[in-house]
């Protein structure tokens, strides 16, 4: 998702997402301290295209950062479509992440945070639409749990991202995915404690020093 602006080129789109998609390509091999012209070797351009699009390794993360929003409200889109009960909704961002896990370069997966009016936008249509989907399960009867979609986000972060010498990453995800599910199906025996609502995570992330 970028932010404002006229829609790029064709060919100037394709070239930006191949670079992007190199960078995440690239950090994830080498990680997010690798030489910038090894991602532009990567996509296969000349250094001097990477830097007259992202001047710095920042403007790079921030790209990434609105690349990874526009995945996630693609895939929420597309299940918001569906007819499908609130838990398979929810069932279904979360596996959906775990696909697209490598591509989320995101606060909760170690980013800078942004607090650009873009990105807190975007990270606001994230919550709604998940709420949307929390709202539905408890009118039709699939969740009985007190949750919010802070409690979603906060799992999603935590399965796209493998443990290094774990079992076979998504075999662990999909069997973590369905404890998650099981827990919102159920009230079970342990309160959750206070809720943890969006303005928590957006004020951390401006105290963790997000930039615009």
């Amino acid at each position: 998702m970028a932010p404002g602006g006229r829609r790029p080129r064709r060919d100037a789109e394709a070239n930006r997402e191949r670079l992007l998609a190199a960078a995440v390509t690239v950090m994830l091999r080498e990680g997010r301290g690798v030489p910038l012209a090894t991602i532009a070797a990567e996509a296969g351009v000349g250094v001097g295209t990477l830097y007259r699009k992202y001047p710095d390794r920042q403007a790079l993360l921030h790209a990434l950062e609105y690349r990874a929003y526009g995945l996630l409200v693609g895939i929420l889109e597309s299940i918001g479509e569906l007819r499908c009960s609130g838990l398979e909704a929810v069932g279904e961002y979360l596996r959906r992440n775990v696909e697209v896990g490598d591509q989320l370069v995101l606060p909760l997966h170690g980013a800078p945070p942004l607090m650009s009016p873009e990105a807190v936008g975007a990270r606001g249509e994230i919550y709604r639409y998940l709420e949307e989907f929390l709202g539905r399960g408890r009118e039709d009867g699939s969740i009985r749990a007190a949750v919010n979609a802070t409690d979603v986000i906060a799992f999603g972060a935590l399965i796209t991202q493998p443990l290094p010498f774990g079992p076979r990453w998504p075999r662990m995800a999909e069997r973590q995915t369905a404890l998650f599910l099981n827990a919102l199906a159920a009230d079970g025996p342990e309160g959750l404690g206070s809720e943890i609502r969006r303005k928590d995570i957006e004020d951390a992330f401006a105290a963790g020093g997000g930039s615009q």
